[in-house]
């Protein structure tokens, strides 16, 4: 496989899409002499002698304690062992390595002061698929995600536990397998390496590729309800949605009336239809989808932007030698990105969940309650619903924004933190909980559609309902329920049922 070769400061969100997808990858060697111009400047500030924080002083409520020159590598050793103090489940592989790589083109911009042997030695792990073992929570988005990276640092200098080809095994272990010794950081570099949004902005991206399947897949679930309900495609008119004028409502409902095109099941209804108006989680989905859509793609420029550029601290500017301290590490922009998301994930289950209830109300759709031949003798699809709105009330829960909260740290030195870190986390949750409502009204709305038979839905949706078909059979008599929807969710993560529509559907991160 031919690695992505990576810009710093130019990496697109496909490329950061496929290096957590798999992808392998390596640094422009254009960025190495700007990455050895910093470094030097490093070596001048220590020669010098004259203090500089993070490379000859304390961190944090620490920096006006003056560190010798003999103890600089001390220091920076000291800095990763000490950080390494989170807690939790380990991060999963595919992010750990997708936060290594942010970090990697961070360093690449010639701002950190790090040497190109140390990029070096961050490139080799990923090379080799040696991915440190990052426990998941213990950063509040400032001064950076220290915790998990200095997690990440730990691993280089072989301490800690690595994930290998091989299995989980000790850090020394692991680098040895790709015939790396333990590295010694130099100055200023182990706060280089901890100081940043890698973390946060790694499981934040995560969430966005995943939440993009997710909405492309509950926008062609939403039109096969909307056929099996009998809806009317009328609120999906474009010229309706352009006099409002918002982007993503009009992607939204002109995918909704393309999925819908040609059905026999909407032609049925055309007139005499005693039905004035859809109730709202059918007529107002391009209203609700559109607006998810236009914040995801909110959330997508906030990432792409943070991916590609600097959030350690100090910063080296070579021209004219100084480093200069900021806060460029504070999370706020992604805390402020994962809450968008969280919030339109949210919105897509809560809608997805009153379709379903709609399906399984016979005074609302017209068909047998619970979508069972037998109502009664049959429960159905009584309990999927329940089981959606618990999800629902699951995710509305985690959906409040951790962006609003903050708590002082390091001895009110890092007084105002973004929460970031924890922002994040809940998102792939959410994404779960969210993929298994979806699940929930495919198996429904594909029973719903099985009624009227043989009026068949528009060539897309029946597609669709075939994917479905082939690997669920329609409900007949009750059993057991778990299976259908552990397949349905499936296909739900796949993007098998969006592919299987066959047509050009609104993308939430426009990835060129």
């Amino acid at each position: 496989m031919t690695a992505l070769v990576l810009n710093p400061g130019s990496v697109t969100l496909a490329d950061w899409r496929a290096i957590y997808r798999g992808a392998s990858l390596k640094l422009d060697d254009a960025c190495r002499p700007a990455v050895a111009r910093s470094a030097q400047v490093i070596a001048k500030i220590v020669a010098d002698g004259h203090p500089v924080y993070g490379i000859n002083t304390g961190f944090g409520k620490l920096a006006s304690v003056r560190i010798e020159a003999a103890d600089l590598v001390q220091l920076q050793k000291n800095i990763v062992l000490s950080h390494s103090a989170g807690v939790g489940e380990p991060l999963p592989a595919n992010i750990t390595r997708l936060m290594m790589a942010l970090k990697l083109v961070s360093l690449g911009q010639g701002a950190s002061g790090v040497r190109n042997e140390t990029v070096d030695f961050l490139e080799a792990m990923l090379a080799h698929d040696i991915i440190p073992v990052v426990p998941s929570q213990g950063s509040v988005g400032a001064s950076g995600d220290l915790a998990p990276l200095a997690h990440m640092t730990a691993a280089m200098l072989g301490v800690g536990d690595v994930f290998t080809k091989k299995g989980r095994l000790p850090a020394v272990e692991g680098l040895a397998l790709a015939g790396l010794k333990p590295f010694t950081l130099g100055p200023k570099e182990g706060l280089a390496l901890l100081n940043g949004t890698q973390f946060s902005t790694a499981v934040t991206l995560a969430a966005l590729f995943e939440a993009d399947v997710i909405f492309q897949t509950a926008l062609v679930v939403g039109a096969l309800t909307t056929d099996a309900a009998l809806g009317s495609d009328t609120p999906f008119d474009h010229r309706i949605h352009l006099l409002r004028k918002h982007r993503g409502q009009i992607e939204a409902a002109d995918a909704l009336r393309d999925l819908m095109a040609g059905s026999a099941l909407r032609a049925s209804h055309l007139v005499n239809d005693e039905r004035v108006q859809d109730p709202y989680c059918l007529r107002c989905q391009p209203q609700v989808m559109g607006a998810c859509l236009d914040l995801l793609r909110q959330a997508a420029t906030f990432l792409d932007t943070e991916a590609n550029g600097v959030s350690d601290n100090p910063l080296v500017f070579a021209d004219t030698g100084e480093a200069l301290s900021g806060g460029n590490f504070h999370a706020e922009p992604v805390a402020f990105a994962a809450d968008m998301i969280a919030i339109a994930l949210c919105e897509i289950g809560s809608i997805a969940e009153r379709r379903i209830a709609m399906l399984i109300d016979p005074a609302l759709s017209g068909l047998p309650a619970f979508l069972t031949p037998k109502p009664g003798l049959n429960s159905g699809f009584m309990i999927p619903q329940v089981t959606a709105a618990a999800l629902v009330s699951e995710n509305k829960q985690k959906a409040f924004p951790a962006s609003v909260d903050s708590i002082p740290t390091s001895a009110n030195q890092e007084d105002h933190v973004s929460m970031a870190a924890h922002g994040a986390r809940r998102l792939l949750p959410m994404i779960d909980n969210v993929a298994a409502v979806i699940a929930i009204e495919l198996l429904a709305a594909g029973q719903a559609c099985d009624f009227h038979a043989p009026l068949a839905s528009s060539p897309a949706l029946e597609a669709v309902r075939a994917t479905l078909r082939n690997r669920v059979p329609k409900l007949e008599d009750d059993r057991y329920m778990q299976p259908d929807m552990e397949t349905a969710i499936a296909l739900v993560r796949s993007s098998s049922i969006a592919t299987a529509a066959g047509l050009q559907l609104p993308s939430l991160c426009e990835y060129n």
